[in-house]
């Protein structure tokens, strides 16, 4: 039950920041155990609700369950890490190597959400400054599915070393839609306290009062943090 003004009870409101702080980019936790249609359809329901310029709502989503199909990505990623160990060079370059970086056989579900460009027209209402506000809406569907897949005890991991135009083909997508978002669904055996990067030593988080500025780039914020 909801309180006055349209805010959250305590409980509520702790249980969107739960699944905000312990949401993880998950690889290595994958479980066999299916996804239930009808909770599918809540994950695909709240990435359907995330805001749109324009109300364009220019996603789509390719729920993949073919071995093959996923073989055929999996194929693509491991030609584009190869690729990515070579920018780095020593110790850096063998910690890479030593990451995992998708769990695209593992999980019972991939899932591609898209970018249909053309979808409401050559005049959509506030995309004519910043022609990428289609994708940044994209992205903020994949954001809603990700919170709502945390709430419901499902691990989702982004592969993004993947071949855009590869995809693509390999999803028989027409040309003017856009694969935004690769992503593998499945429960999980556990949801590690760290993100998975930060935990193997790769990254730290910054710290938040580092990036946040008051009025222009590099001034003090008055309130403090």
């Amino acid at each position: 039950m909801t309180v006055s003004n349209g805010r959250f009870t305590d409980s509520e409101r702790q249980g969107v920041y739960r699944a905000i702080f312990e949401r993880r980019d998950v690889r290595s936790q994958f479980l066999p155990d299916p996804v239930s249609p009808d909770v599918l359809t809540r994950l695909l329901e709240a990435a359907h609700h995330a805001p749109s310029v324009g109300f364009m709502q220019p996603w789509d989503f390719i729920v993949i369950e073919s071995r093959d199909v996923r073989e055929t990505v999996l194929a693509m990623f491991e030609q584009e890490n190869q690729k990515a160990a070579e920018r780095f060079e020593g110790e850096r370059k063998e910690h890479y190597r030593s990451l995992k970086l998708q769990g695209i056989m593992e999980s019972p579900l991939n899932l591609c959400i898209t970018c249909d460009r053309s979808r409401g027209g050559p005049h959509v209402l506030g995309r004519n400054s910043i022609v990428e506000t289609d994708l940044f809406s994209t992205c903020l569907a994949v954001q809603n599915l990700w919170l709502a897949a945390r709430a419901e005890g499902i691990g989702v991991g982004w592969v993004s070393i993947l071949d855009q135009e590869q995809l693509s083909t390999a999803l028989n997508l027409p040309e003017h839609v856009y694969p935004l978002a690769y992503l593998c669904l499945g429960y999980v055996s556990e949801f590690l306290d760290q993100p998975e990067l930060e935990a193997q030593g790769w990254r730290s988080r910054l710290p938040l009062s580092d990036l946040v500025h008051g009025d222009k780039w590099g001034q003090p914020f008055s309130s403090g943090l």
